[in-house]
């Protein structure tokens, strides 16, 4: 009695004091390096208006955690502190009282001594018993206030007042750590909010004017003075500056910008002062879909997480169960004494909690996804990590994505009697109405071009632009779309992008443009292979000579030329056998779109890539790197390792202690290693993913 006693005490003292000392060397650490932090105090943060569950028991607790202001950040700071500071207290007055009771019970009144414990006990665990009981009242039975207190009163009616005090200290040890790294590990992907610009300087007749980025339409003149963030998406109209884009993209090495380059909402203008025309409206920016990606990540579980909140669901109740049959049926059929099997049953009821499950999964899915995002890769769910791990093959779109899609036109060649001039402003005229890069770069080599507010621009998908106005009929894109206007273009055999031009069933020649293949798709193929990509593919809309030059230069294991979109979608099945749940693929277009959809995981570039592409992805690469897609399998492969390893730990821990507590061999204050200690273990564990 007196050795278990002493073991007991050390445990507390030593408990205690590990606990304590981290908390405020870190405190202290995040507080001097400006970080918020999460504050905790049990009672306030575990009662809700509309949620009475802990998150740990709840699988609703997608709280938002994107519209805390500062101050919200300094009370929760103040109440850990507070919640820490008491705990300290508490167990100091707890260590005395169980000195007293092992060494001068005797000379103490035992009425006395048991008072103080119930003090003790009251002080320490009214808000969780407080917290239990609205539970009660709401038909919520299996959540963890009700096992702590249901557990910590039966200790209590059975005369063990020390257990029933340290159970509800260490819990309350726990949850606020527990709390604590939760915000801290949200607040990982929460700090992408520090880049959000707080304000625009428009420029209107001459005039400075401060607004809110959201005021912000297409079209508007923006100053960005040296230092200052960058409000909106948008071209440089005058001025050069380096940017530092390493908030969005990871990016350390700034890079310099200059007239007529495209910027990102979010990066900053480090030495020079910009005009910047705004490309759309602020909620179509970079960053405002970076947020929106980020915030909405959340409600995407994945298969992991759904199955531990449907085994959380039946997990408690059965444990519950099984506490109550060994607490009353052996002792019932004659099989021992009531008072040791009713505390066995008081161990499993302990033990039932399924904390470490449900807080440390999604825990270790949010470090994963705040470590990819600051790589400048936006992973807009947990489901992606698990769909990761099945991928066998990858596929990527050519232009955009392992080129740099910045053509450039290396050749002119007009017919009759067009002028080379006039076959580039012809060409030019119609592709004012593309995003394409191939339409860029004719448009940048015509010169100046005006648009015809009186024309009709359409665009034909996969083959070209039509520009009609009147009777009149241009067309500018591939052999396809000549032959639609009943024009055989000219056989042209050479390496690049040909873009044959028409004008009223009249052939005017063509324009071959040469794109670059980026410097780093060679490396990523190779490591692509490396993490376990089995088979890689290229999907192109563009002729057989150029998908073939570039395939055996990358040394993929196949391509597809001349695809339309519609056609995209066929050659994937084609090429997994319609197993798409084991493919990956990469896009940028709009002509993406449906493909992204269709394979397992698609993902974006989304540096200045279409729309619709960053839309349907499940996760988006933001400086255009398909480095970052070898960057991605590697996070998603270890957070789910870290995951899994908290899954087993758990389960194991939890089991052994559950044959333990029924066997009469682990006693309450085991217990409360296995619910609280290996839940502790399990939240430190994960936060190993934030920093992949």
């Amino acid at each position: 009695m007196l050795s278990s006693s002493i073991i007991k005490l050390f445990s507390l003292i030593t408990g205690s004091w590990a606990a304590y000392t981290p908390a405020v060397f870190l405190l202290s650490v995040r507080h001097h390096g400006g970080d918020k932090m999460s504050g905790t105090e049990h009672k306030k943060e575990h009662h809700h208006d509309d949620e009475h569950q802990c998150s740990c028991c709840s699988s609703s607790g997608n709280e938002n955690i994107f519209c805390e202001s500062e101050e919200d950040e300094n009370e929760e700071r103040a109440n850990f502190t507070r919640e820490i500071t008491f705990l300290s207290i508490t167990g100091v007055i707890f260590v005395l009282l169980l000195a007293t009771e092992e060494f001068y019970s005797g000379s103490i009144n035992g009425v006395l001594l048991s008072s103080a414990f119930m003090i003790l006990y009251l002080v320490c665990g009214l808000p969780v018993l407080k917290s239990a009981f609205r539970a009660i009242l709401k038909f919520d039975v299996f959540n963890e206030f009700t096992l702590m207190g249901s557990a910590t009163l039966s200790a209590v009616a059975i005369g063990e007042m020390s257990e029933a005090v340290g159970v509800m200290i260490f819990y309350r040890l726990g949850e606020a750590f527990q709390e604590r790294t939760s915000s801290r590990s949200k607040r990982s992907i929460k700090a992408l909010l520090a880049t959000k610009p707080l304000f625009a300087r428009i420029i209107k007749d001459g005039e400075l004017i401060e607004t809110d980025p959201k005021e912000i339409v297409k079209g508007d003149i923006i100053q960005v003075l040296p230092g200052e963030m960058i409000p909106i998406d948008g071209i440089i109209r005058s001025g050069a500056s380096d940017i530092d884009s390493s908030s969005m993209t990871g990016e350390s090495i700034p890079v310099h910008a200059v007239q007529g380059d495209q910027v990102h909402g979010g990066t900053l203008a480090l030495d020079g002062l910009l005009t910047i025309e705004a490309a759309g409206p602020f909620e179509d920016s970079t960053i405002a879909k970076m947020l929106d990606m980020v915030q909405n990540a959340a409600a995407r579980k994945s298969p992991t997480e759904r199955f531990i909140t449907r085994f959380a669901k039946w997990y408690t109740p059965a444990v519950f169960a099984i506490a109550l049959m060994v607490a009353f049926i052996p002792p019932l059929t004659g099989h021992g004494e009531f008072r040791d099997w009713f505390y066995r049953g008081l161990v499993m009821l302990v033990i039932s909690c399924p904390c470490a499950l449900v807080i440390s999964i999604p825990l270790g899915y949010f470090g994963g996804i705040g470590s990819a995002s600051k790589r400048g890769i936006l992973v807009k769910g947990a489901n992606v990590f698990d769909a990761l791990g099945k991928v066998t093959i990858a596929i990527f779109d050519k232009t955009g994505t392992l080129t740099y899609g910045r053509f450039k036109v290396t050749k002119v060649v007009p017919f009759g009697e067009v002028s080379r001039e006039e076959l580039l402003k012809t060409a030019a005229a119609v592709e004012m109405g593309s995003t394409h890069p191939v339409a860029a770069s004719i448009i940048e080599a015509a010169g100046e071009t005006k648009i015809d507010p009186d024309a009709l621009m359409t665009q034909s998908s996969g083959k070209g632009m039509i520009l009609t106005k009147g009777d009149s009929i241009t067309a500018v894109g591939n052999t396809a779309l000549m032959k639609d206007f009943g024009i055989t273009a000219e056989d042209v055999s050479t390496h690049g992008t040909v873009v044959h031009v028409m004008k009223n069933s009249l052939y005017m020649g063509y324009i071959v443009l040469q794109d670059s293949l980026r410097k780093e798709s060679g490396r990523a193929i190779r490591e692509l292979r490396e993490h376990g990509i089995k088979e890689i593919y290229m999907l192109t809309g563009d002729r057989e000579s150029v998908a073939g030059l570039i395939s055996d230069e990358l040394g993929l294991n196949g391509y597809r030329s001349e695809l339309m979109p519609e056609d995209k979608v066929e050659a994937l099945k084609e090429i997994c056998k319609g197993e798409t749940q084991k493919t990956l693929y990469v896009g940028d277009g709009i002509n993406d779109g449906p493909v992204l959809v269709t394979s397992e995981t698609g993902i974006a570039m989304g540096g200045f890539g279409s729309q619709v592409a960053v839309e349907v992805a499940d996760a988006v690469i933001l400086d255009d790197s398909p480095l970052k897609v070898v960057e991605l399998l590697r996070i998603a492969k270890k957070t789910r390792t870290i995951v899994w390893q908290n899954v087993f730990m758990a389960l194991g821990v939890k089991g052994i202690f559950l044959i333990g507590g029924a066997a009469g061999i682990a006693g309450l204050w085991e217990a409360v290693f296995a619910d609280v200690g290996v839940a502790l273990l399990a939240i430190l564990n994960s936060t190993r993913a934030s920093k992949i």
